[in-house]
């Protein structure tokens, strides 16, 4: 079909050229797909593109998406117990400091090592990418991210494929590209997980006392009513 949300090979936008979407067959440009292969582990993308490694495909364009849990290397954020939120209050420059790993990101992205060319380049993994990340001190987490544009092939978990909120925040858009998902069976309880929430008794019982005040003090009774009686029932 017309190529409208992939990235065409070369890794341009084929909306802002013109001249790449026209011609071939009856004047419609074809697009190649990428291939997202999604699994179940991070451990699994390591034997995979290990395995790559030994293919006649082992230098096609591609990048590994993993949570900053695996690929920061900020030697404060990556120390926190919630890397994505440090992570974020970094990069807007709340505390009056940035990132230079960040703003050092295509460093590491237009590194030779990760670029296809002949003989030099071969299918790498996280470990690899990020060894070269410390080197260069550029952020592996975002240079994966810039990689996926001209990529063939995206190994990424399964929930970066299912869950839509990591979807959007990643900026993955699947129409009219291949997915595949190693492991399959395992896709109901991860699909079940990316949309279920859990919480503590002790959680209930303040939410509880605070729902008693509201409703004892007649702020929005027939709204607070209810999810006390929800709150009783699951204490």
């Amino acid at each position: 079909g017309p190529c409208t949300e992939c990235s065409c090979s070369s890794g341009k936008d084929p909306d802002k050229d013109a001249s790449h979407t026209k011609k071939k067959e009856n004047g419609v440009r074809l697009c190649v797909p990428k291939i997202f292969f999604g699994t179940r582990t991070h451990k699994q993308i390591t034997q995979i593109s290990r395995e790559l490694k030994r293919t006649a495909y082992s230098c096609v364009p591609m990048t590994i998406l993993s949570s900053r849990d695996y690929t920061c290397i900020h030697p404060v954020v990556s120390h926190s117990s919630n890397r994505n939120e440090t992570c974020v209050e970094l990069l807007e420059g709340k505390h009056g400091k940035s990132c230079s790993y960040y703003h050092g990101a295509h460093k590491l992205s237009e590194h030779h090592a990760l670029q296809p060319a002949a003989g030099l380049y071969q299918a790498w993994d996280i470990e690899d990418l990020v060894t070269l990340g410390r080197k260069l001190r550029a952020c592996p987490y975002f240079a994966a991210r810039e990689l996926m544009v001209g990529a063939d092939i995206v190994f990424c978990p399964y929930n970066y494929l299912l869950d839509p909120q990591i979807r959007e925040s990643m900026d993955i858009h699947l129409k009219d590209q291949v997915v595949i998902l190693d492991e399959a069976h395992n896709i109901e309880d991860c699909a079940r997980e990316s949309v279920s929430y859990g919480v503590t008794e002790s959680q209930l019982r303040a939410a509880r006392e605070e729902l008693d005040f509201m409703v004892n003090n007649n702020i929005r009774q027939k709204h607070h009513e209810p999810l006390r009686a929800v709150c009783c029932s699951l204490i």
